[in-house]
């Protein structure tokens, strides 16, 4: 299973009912690609409880600036399309499923 790709035209469909780690990433950033493995686990464990998924930032100005996005990689859990966590950086395998978990 692969993380969702999330743009403007299926972000609020994608992310109004249940729990999804959202992680805003760009293609040139060192952070975001140690991030990709991690969140490509999560997409597999997660599969069918929650949603993993990917936001190009070069490609989706709007979503950033939505969610006021100025560092990346940025990884925000929402619950029923409300904000429930965030985090800037990398981040370790642990506190995403600890994050996720209490919101399932």
């Amino acid at each position: 299973m692969k993380a969702i790709e999330l743009n403007n035209s299926n972000f609020d469909q994608e992310t109004s009912e249940g729990v999804c780690l959202i992680d805003f990433w760009a293609s040139w950033c060192g952070p975001c690609r140690m991030m990709l493995p991690v969140i490509e686990e999560l997409a597999a464990d997660y599969e069918g409880k929650a949603k993993i998924a990917k936001i190009n930032v070069d490609e989706n100005h709007g979503l950033a600036a939505r969610f006021g996005v100025m560092t990346i990689p940025s990884i925000f859990v929402l619950k029923d399309g409300e904000i429930k966590g965030n985090f800037v950086g990398v981040q370790s395998k642990d506190v995403l499923v600890n994050t996720i978990n209490s919101e399932l």
